[in-house]
């Protein structure tokens, strides 16, 4: 079985027909979905979804498009969430993003930096947001000491040089549509490149979608064909990919880390 490590199931685009998406995923052998809630209103509808289903968990946090938005309320309010609500499982998604001008670069590492820390004081997990920003972000992650206490570089999209050095600071490395786009030769090589120990799977749905959907609403189905893709890129019998992957995200993404600390 399969885990999807990046969904907003939550977004509207599935508001219609959320229930019978669920069950496709679990029809194309998707056992686990781990939900993304990156500001006050999708925390609420992810951790609602988290609630009803079993085999949904929440990572909560503030993504760098809003960073302009995010006050220290707010980070109190993740934090809240992160010590009492057991379906938390990581902290995110959170990072840096030059491609969309809406919030200034300054604002988005001070607020990326405050998550960072946060995260270590729960001890928790994060997940990385990184857009146009590979040197910053993999900066600010070695100042802060992420090490410490690892997470994913969601959707990643850089050179095998700076995977490397996210692999060297105990970060996984999560692959989606883009492995299955013809021209996507970067994407591929990187993943043959990384040990299948440290390989995650995602849709980032309704993003994304792979080949040949792309353009279209990205569902959680669809992590099996990226799923067959990798397997094939890595050399992989699809199953022993399957399980591998999976394991690797139980790893990562342990149910009530860090809710004793201090």
């Amino acid at each position: 079985m399969l885990t999807d490590s990046h969904t907003h199931l939550d977004h509207e685009y599935f508001h219609t027909d959320r229930a019978q998406v669920i069950d496709r995923a679990l029809a194309n052998e998707v056992s686990r979905i781990i939900n993304i809630g990156f500001n006050r209103a999708t925390i609420e509808t992810t951790l609602e979804l988290a609630q009803t289903y079993d085999m949904i968990d929440a990572v909560i946090g503030w993504h760098p498009q809003e960073a302009i938005h995010m006050t220290s309320d707010d980070l109190d309010y993740i934090e809240q969430l992160a010590r009492s609500h057991p379906k938390v499982v990581a902290l995110g998604e959170m990072g840096l993003d030059y491609y969309w001008d809406t919030s200034p670069k300054e604002t988005q590492q001070r607020i990326f930096r405050e998550q960072l820390r946060l995260a270590r004081k729960l001890n928790l997990p994060v997940v990385i947001h990184n857009r146009d920003a590979h040197a910053d972000v993999v900066r600010i992650l070695q100042e802060e000491k992420a090490f410490d206490i690892g997470g994913v570089m969601h959707c990643f999209s850089g050179s095998w040089e700076v995977a490397k050095q996210c692999l060297e600071m105990n970060f996984y490395i999560s692959f989606g549509g883009p492995i299955t786009f013809v021209n996507a030769k970067q994407p591929k090589e990187v993943l043959k490149n990384v040990p299948i120990e440290r390989v995650l799977i995602e849709t980032d749905a309704p993003y994304l979608s792979p080949h040949p959907y792309r353009g279209k609403r990205n569902e959680i189905e669809k992590l099996k064909i990226i799923a067959e893709v990798a397997a094939e890129i890595k050399g992989l019998e699809f199953k022993n990919f399957a399980t591998l992957t999976t394991h690797n995200a139980s790893e990562l993404f342990k149910k009530n880390k860090g809710k004793l600390s201090k």
